[in-house]
């Protein structure tokens, strides 16, 4: 029987893991964190696959939360993020394997800035570790957020930097800073909610990192299916619509109105080419929806003229990080 030293005194990391229906995976997960000093929560989204049958055997130090359904990536990791206690909480996907030394290198990153919220860890591909899955995340003015370094060599990335936001699939997250700033928004369901987070520390004026130190493998898209598919391309593009409204003020979304109508565009024409022009579509209605209804407009960060440097800060960033879509 596997076990986990997850109860050990003076713990800083609890590692959320969310699971639907991920059992093919979820064993390995578990695995790769043994002898790591973090506790371990999995928050189970109703799942059908044996997956809790699973943690309950074969990991009993793992502490186990079941939800009745699917509530989504979001609910499911704030409901981890409720029951922890610790410094820090590291999320981490259920199709992901940590390679030793993972959760010490993110706490070490962490540790020598008060200012610092998050810090993403080097994702690499799971079926050829020399490539890159994710190295960091940035959005631009276009509307899109991007992973650096997607499928390239890892070796090119091996300098820690600062990023616009941190990938949820595999991160760590400063606790007190998300008791000041919110945890993630359950409006997304999946999907730029950590790009939204990331996003709303930045406009707090805290910063996130990327953590070469720090590996994972990672499958990818175990829980949509695929790359790309209409689940995925929906969720994405209502996302994506949302990010932007509740992120920038009118004056800034009014700024960027140009950039963001092209880059929809160029995204319609994309999935079109993918046979999944109708979900993307379909999803920049419901975006609309979502940014006028009651809740939408709840969860918007308001202006405040003291984040002013901040507004200015990004701003710049997100027309830079048009190139960077390109380069990095």
């Amino acid at each position: 029987m596997e076990k986990i030293d997850n109860g050990m005194e003076g713990c800083r990391s609890t590692i959320i893991i969310p699971n639907y229906n991920g059992m093919a995976y979820l064993e390995n997960c578990l695995a790769s964190l043994r002898g790591e000093p973090a506790r371990v929560i999995v928050v189970d989204n109703g799942s059908t696959d044996g997956s809790r049958e699973l943690v309950q055997e074969k990991f009993p130090k793992v502490r186990l939360i079941s939800l009745d359904r699917n509530y989504g990536f979001c609910r499911a990791v704030n409901r981890g993020m409720e029951a922890s206690e610790t410094t820090y909480v590291i999320l981490l996907n259920n199709d992901t394997e940590a390679q030793p030394g993972f959760v010490k290198a993110l706490e070490k990153a962490m540790d020598g800035d008060e200012r610092v919220f998050s810090g993403a860890a080097r994702m690499v591909r799971m079926d050829a570790p020399s490539r890159i899955d994710d190295a960091g995340d940035y959005y631009c003015a276009l509307g899109w957020a991007f992973a650096a370094g997607r499928d390239k060599p890892a070796e090119n990335y091996d300098a820690p930097r600062e990023i616009f936001s941190a990938c949820g699939g595999a991160c760590i997250y400063r606790r007190r800073i998300l008791q000041k700033i919110g945890m993630l928004d359950e409006n997304h369901f999946a999907y730029l909610e950590d790009v939204d987070l990331g996003y709303r520390a930045r406009l707090y004026g805290f910063r996130n990192l990327y953590v070469p130190g720090a590996v994972v493998r990672h499958a990818g898209s175990a829980s949509s299916g695929s790359r790309y598919n209409a689940f995925k391309a929906e969720l994405t593009a209502r996302n994506s619509v949302y990010l932007a409204y509740k992120n920038m003020p009118p004056g800034q979304m009014l700024l960027n109105l140009p950039f963001l109508l092209a880059g929809f565009l160029i995204k319609q024409l994309f999935f079109l080419k993918k046979g999944l022009g109708k979900s993307w579509w379909k999803g920049l209605v419901k975006g609309i929806g979502l940014c006028r209804s009651p809740e939408g407009k709840k969860r918007r960060v308001r202006f405040d003229s003291e984040r002013l440097p901040a507004y200015v800060r990004i701003q710049w960033e997100l027309w830079r990080n048009i190139w960077y879509r390109v380069h990095l």
